[in-house]
């Protein structure tokens, strides 16, 4: 394998590991939330956990799926944080369980040349490595903004890091698969 090639299945099994370790933490802290608090806001401009959840769904099938994989675009972001008539936790959390799945399907499918192909994804031209870097940090972002929102309405230390504390713990490059 050469060094770049090595580079690329590392940022692409990377990529893969954060969307299933994002959805793990979201996952944890829908579970704490009945199906009002995941619709709560304090104001008008915040946005709730459900609105986060339909974004996160609506940005990783915008960027990963169709503009990595080139599926048809068919989203309606204003829609993600329009949405006030509550949905299920399974309703919300099954629209970002199949982006999820999907855009792992993606990323799994892509070669070390294909991280260097030009795309237009919404009003900027970048290389899809470019596109999946930004998606992971998106849901990174708006990942650790659920996990606060469920820190202030529960009151509950989530334990995220709890394997922080266990002198058999692995490094972090072996949480990896």
């Amino acid at each position: 394998m050469s060094d770049s090639n090595t580079f690329a299945h590392e940022f692409l099994r990377i990529s893969r590991h954060q969307l299933r370790e994002r959805l793990r933490r979201i996952e944890l802290c829908v579970a704490k939330l009945d199906d009002g608090q995941l619709w709560t806001r304090s104001h008008e401009t915040e946005n709730a956990v459900g609105n986060l959840i339909l974004h996160l769904a609506g940005n990783i099938r915008q960027w990963i799926v169709s503009g990595v994989g080139g599926a048809p675009d068919r989203r309606n972001r204003d829609a993600e944080f329009a949405q006030r008539e509550p949905l299920t936790r399974e309703q919300a959390m099954s629209a970002l369980r199949d982006a999820i799945a999907d855009a792992d399907a993606v990323l799994a499918s892509l070669s070390e040349e294909d991280l260097l192909v030009k795309r237009k994804i919404q009003v900027f031209d970048l290389t899809l490595l470019h596109a999946i870097y930004h998606c992971i940090e998106h849901l990174a972002e708006h990942s650790g903004q659920i996990v606060w929102a469920t820190k202030r309405m529960t009151g509950e230390d989530l334990r995220i890091y709890a394997y922080l504390n266990d002198p058999d713990r692995k490094s972090p490059q072996d949480l990896i698969p």
